[in-house]
């Protein structure tokens, strides 16, 4: 090998080690996706063997909404006009 070749060599192995260190964090970011999509689906099929073992009791308690609620539906029907 002349010192072309060795150049050239030096040359590809240096874009083709850029070109890993930029693709890899895009791979991790990929399987990682996968492994939590992979659990969301598994936690998903336990939740659904839990609510068909047991069904889901409802509350006795009253909605009847807060104080707050009624004070800021009374604000939010008010227009301010500036004259």
């Amino acid at each position: 090998m002349n010192g072309n070749q060795i150049e050239g060599l030096i040359g590809m192995t240096a874009t083709l080690g850029i070109l890993v260190l930029l693709v890899l964090p895009s791979v991790f970011g990929i399987v990682r996706d996968r492994r939590v999509d992979r659990q969301l689906r598994q936690a998903q099929k336990d939740q659904g063997r839990e609510t068909q073992a047991q069904p889901q009791k409802s509350s006795s308690r009253s909605t009847v909404p807060s104080t707050a609620t009624w004070y800021a539906d009374g604000r939010r029907s008010k227009k301010f006009v500036s004259s």
